[in-house]
């Protein structure tokens, strides 16, 4: 009996855990979900002085990832990092700052939406040029290799950067030193507005396989609790000082740099995504979102606030933080 009510009460205490980092990854999520909504209402203002690329149906791949990271290591993202930035547990008042070109921002307004950067909660950069990042977060676990530490660096980027030589390079020199590097890749199929299978003939699993590099595929890209999972999972092969491949199944809403619907271009429809917002819980979830929201949009306001209070960056700033 004692021996049976030890396990009840274990299983009870693991569903507890379990729905508690749910509504942490939930709330995570729809924060995303939310900052970039009230983007979508600021960009008309002119108000943000960059160009914006959303990740609006794509927020659990961020947050299943980071949730899976230590404090301590490092991720290097794309042009579309919002996410990113957020779950790794970068300021929304520094965010907005930076978007509004001022100088409350984490980089002083001088990088906007595209090369966000928060080195303090290991956001080492994002970059407007395609598969740039990923040699950067090579190089980092090489250092960490050398050092003996047991971080890990995590290259993020999109199935079109695959297509870039520079790709093939880094898995290559990753395999052959053996650093501790997870390659992240967002495939929500396209590259600007052309599909995956007009421009690849390769399969992303089966060429890692070529530099004898592990990888998996995850296709419940809406899934939170089922990323953090697989992350956790390559993690434990990457910390072992091994190169892994998650390439991981999504969904864009928005157009590819905007704040706009892109169905008029022709070259797809609203039902391409519609399978994608059938299973998005930030949609199904009505009651948590809520919950949740009320809280979160007034963050958001307060984050806004501060952009609109925050000064421009003075001439005197111009050849600042210049590497």
């Amino acid at each position: 009996m004692a021996a049976g009510m030890a396990d009840f009460q274990a299983g009870e205490c693991s569903l507890m855990d379990s729905d508690e980092r749910y509504r942490r990854l939930f709330r995570k999520a729809l924060t995303i979900r939310l900052v970039e909504e009230r983007i979508i209402e600021l960009y008309p203002s002119d108000r943000i002085q960059s160009p914006v690329h959303l990740s609006i149906g794509q927020e659990a791949v961020a947050v299943g990832v980071c949730d899976a990271l230590n404090a301590d290591d490092l991720v290097f993202a794309t042009y579309r990092s919002h996410g990113f930035y957020i779950a790794k547990g970068g300021a929304l008042d520094k965010m907005f700052a930076e978007l509004y070109g001022r100088i409350g921002g984490v980089s002083k307004g001088k990088a906007g939406s595209m090369h966000l950067s928060a080195p303090e909660v290991g956001l080492m950069g994002s970059s407007a040029v395609v598969a740039s990042s990923i040699p950067h977060a090579v190089g980092a676990a090489l250092s960490f290799k050398r050092r003996g530490s047991s971080r890990v660096a995590v290259a993020v980027f999109g199935d079109g950067a695959t297509e870039e030589g520079v790709y093939h390079e880094s898995l290559n020199f990753a395999a052959l030193m053996k650093v501790p590097v997870l390659f992240l890749c967002e495939d929500n199929g396209l590259a600007v507005h052309s599909f995956k299978n007009a421009r690849q003939s390769y399969n992303l699993l089966e060429h890692a396989a070529t530099f004898g590099i592990e990888s998996r595929r995850v296709d419940e890209g809406w899934d939170m609790l089922a990323i953090r999972q697989a992350t956790l999972d390559a993690l434990s092969v990457v910390r072992a000082g091994r190169p892994f491949v998650l390439e991981i199944a999504t969904g864009r809403y928005k157009e590819h740099v905007g704040v706009g619907d892109d169905f008029h271009f022709g070259y797809r429809s609203a039902v391409d995504i519609d399978s994608w917002k059938a299973r998005d819980p930030l949609l199904l979830d009505a009651k948590l979102v809520a919950e949740l929201k009320p809280e979160i949009d007034r963050e958001i306001a307060a984050a806004a606030e501060f952009a609109e209070n925050s000064p421009f960056p003075g001439r005197d700033e111009l050849l600042t933080d210049i590497i």
